[in-house]
């Protein structure tokens, strides 16, 4: 009797990933589509190459996501697509203010395409910023291959056994993935041609610092094992700076 139990348990969890991953791809597609029609409707044009490449390789990192998580860490997209209990107040307050401030980014980017506000950004200035933005959705990347626990929001997975990382880029900075989202902030209005837009995004990258300071803050009081990470790993964001 044990062994149709057995089968039939692991059938529900295929099937439950099987959900977990379609819920997932449809989320990071809508995504895609609605940030390419907000960009290009804000522009009045569908010919602006920099919002193309702007949004190829924002998906080149959500292709780069599905084949780091789904074979070996789909529990990640659940805890990724799952209502955000136990967030901290403060959390939400800042990545609700980032998620206004992107939004911002993209609407701005286009009118500044539309109305041509910017002057002076060159071509190679948006291809040295295309660099720096697909390197920040590269280390982010790292981040969340290296971090089992890797959460859109700060709370302690205690449900999952939650541990603290030590490999891949956590060897030399506490927070390698908010070091990549501020890299992807400041990189993505360049290489889309808007200085205008840096504004939102200065906004968002400085709120992504005080995210760190107060996650550390939070993980040296409430995850075990992170106080002994902190004094072998000195910078939470930038090797010898901070």
């Amino acid at each position: 009797m044990s062994q149709p139990n057995a089968t039939g348990s692991a059938a529900m969890e295929a099937k439950g990933t099987r959900s977990i991953v379609a819920r997932w791809i449809l989320d990071r597609t809508t995504r895609l589509v609605g940030g390419t029609a907000m960009l290009l409707i804000a522009a009045g044009r569908i010919d602006w190459a920099a919002a193309w490449a702007y949004q190829a390789l924002t998906a080149a990192w959500v292709v780069g996501t599905a084949v780091v998580l789904i074979p070996g860490n789909p529990e990640l997209l659940a805890e990724r697509l799952a209502p955000r209990k136990g967030a901290k107040t403060w959390d939400k307050w800042i990545m609700s203010i980032v998620g206004l401030a992107l939004l911002a980014l993209y609407v701005v980017a286009g009118l500044d395409e539309r109305h041509g506000w910017s002057v002076g950004i060159v071509p190679a200035g948006q291809i040295a910023a295309g660099v720096v933005f697909a390197l920040g959705h590269a280390l982010t990347l790292w981040a969340m291959a290296a971090n089992r626990f890797f959460s859109l929001i700060v709370r302690i997975q205690e449900e999952r056994g939650h541990a603290v990382a030590t490999a891949g880029p956590y060897l030399w900075v506490r927070h390698p993935a908010y070091a990549g989202a501020i890299l992807i902030y400041l990189g993505g209005p360049i290489l889309l041609g808007s200085w205008w837009a840096l504004l939102p995004a200065i906004l968002a990258s400085f709120l992504m610092v005080l995210r760190t300071a107060l996650e550390d803050r939070t993980l040296l009081r409430e995850l075990p094992g992170y106080p002994d990470l902190a004094t072998r790993v000195r910078y939470r964001l930038v090797p010898g700076v901070w």
